[in-house]
């Protein structure tokens, strides 16, 4: 049975968002990302199975989406409704996403450190089931190496990841071009603070007190 887990490392209301918003969107045939808050900008990253968003897929999320955040009420005061994708330099969340983009380079986080070391940046070689680990190739000097020896592969237990994404590179935007879809969300879309393509931004519900 394939490994679905997601690294839920919501807090506060942007939780409480999750929680009410996760297995509604699992029905529609969606996947969450993430929920983030940011001052009053309630952001909602959402990808079908293959990776995909669509504007009419933001529409139609949005409109579920809304009447079940008025009725539970999970954020306090206004606040802005996004709906987006996750964007080429993608949150990595599941364990198909670390396989997914094997040979892409990631920066990783953890909650405990490894050697008194927390933040790990190299190329991704994978998931591994059997141990439950993200493989990841350090450069040699980044690993009590000397640059030019071979690259050093680790492996990060899931579980133990804060954070971990991808990191823009040519290679990277090459590969997402060219698994995007017609009417992708991020077509033409700003950026957001960390990269992500956000579709619809300023109008998202606004809800008030």
């Amino acid at each position: 049975m394939k490994d679905d887990r997601r690294l839920a490392r919501e807090t506060g209301a942007a939780e409480r968002v999750a929680r009410l918003a996760e297995p509604l969107l699992e029905d529609m045939g969606f996947r969450l990302v993430r929920v983030r808050m940011a001052g009053k900008d309630l952001q909602v990253m959402v990808e079908r199975p293959d990776g995909s968003l669509t504007i009419d897929d933001c529409v139609e999320i949005s409109r579920a989406l809304s009447p079940l955040l008025d009725v539970e009420d999970p954020v306090s005061g206004s606040y802005n409704l996004e709906i987006s994708s996750p964007g080429v330099a993608r949150p990595l969340v599941r364990p198909e996403d670390f396989e997914t983009w094997a040979g892409h380079k990631a920066k990783i986080e953890m909650i405990t450190p490894i050697d008194g070391r927390r933040r790990f940046r190299g190329v991704l070689e994978g998931f591994d089931e059997e141990t439950g680990e993200v493989r990841l190739f350090l450069p040699a000097e980044k690993a009590d190496g000397k640059e030019g020896d071979p690259d050093v592969l680790i492996g990060l237990a899931f579980d133990d990841i804060d954070n971990a994404r991808l990191v823009m590179t040519d290679e990277l935007l090459a590969a997402a071009a060219a698994r995007a879809k017609p009417g992708a969300a991020s077509d033409g879309a700003p950026m957001d603070a960390e990269g992500g393509d956000v579709a619809g931004r300023g109008k998202g519900r606004k809800k008030r007190k």
